[in-house]
């Protein structure tokens, strides 16, 4: 974890607005977004980097996180599937998460989080092996060389992922990037994770509790095949 006042150099990339947002979007941002939040991540409200009090936010649910929800579909189906467990979503895309805060008005919902922001800032803060289940689905493939180092799947990103999972915990990531499946395939094992998934053979198969999202709907419109590759944290 990141020692306390010493706040790091981290670069971002990609988006964090696009088109102009609707009325009601902007309402749902003003009206709903505070309240769901997880607790103090960022530096800003939280400059020693204390560890979220996850148990008071979820009660005795086991806490699960998603990775870069995009319109927050998946979050909302995972949500509603399973009410034992308390959800976390990390998107710095506010268009996203405006998405996700009309989704979750209308499925009445009461067991999602949100932090609007850089997941790196909240794994500076979630307390060691307090996750249960990890989500990255289709991620920035970031398809330049140059640009690699981007992607989630480095280390800079899946040493604090693996310190803040439990041991056994399972960690899904889904891609229509076939280069993505490839780093995904070298660098999750090397963090200290396990396979899963059965190669090549299962890797076009969706998990059963899966809904397809906008991003892999968009994929498949442009001909590009999905994988999913399902991973164990290392006890």
């Amino acid at each position: 974890m990141t020692p306390p006042s010493e706040r790091p150099h981290r670069n971002f990339y990609g988006r964090r607005k696009g088109k102009h947002l609707r009325e009601s979007q902007e309402a749902y941002l003003q009206e709903d977004l505070d309240a769901l939040s997880p607790g103090p991540v960022d530096w800003e409200v939280n400059p020693d980097r204390e560890p979220l009090d996850l148990a008071s936010v979820f009660g005795g649910r086991e806490i699960w996180l998603e990775v870069g929800f995009g319109g927050g579909e998946h979050m909302v189906h995972q949500a509603s599937l399973n009410p034992q467990a308390g959800i976390i979503g990390c998107e710095p895309y506010i268009n996203g998460v405006a998405m996700l805060l009309g989704k979750i008005r209308r499925a009445g919902v009461d067991n999602l989080r949100v932090y609007p922001g850089d997941v790196r800032d909240m794994f500076d803060v979630l307390p060691d092996a307090s996750i249960a289940k990890a989500f990255l689905l289709y991620p920035d493939p970031w398809p330049k060389a140059r640009h690699h180092r981007r992607r989630f799947v480095t280390p800079e990103h899946l040493e604090p992922l693996a310190r803040v999972l439990k041991p056994g915990a399972e960690f899904r990531v889904a891609t229509d990037i076939p280069d993505y499946v490839r780093q995904t395939l070298e660098e999750v094992p090397q963090a200290g994770f396990d396979l899963l998934t059965e190669v090549p053979e299962g890797w076009h198969r969706p998990w059963d509790d899966w809904i397809s999202t906008r991003y892999e709907q968009k994929a498949l419109r442009e001909n590009r095949v999905p994988h999913y590759l399902t991973f164990r944290r290392k006890g």
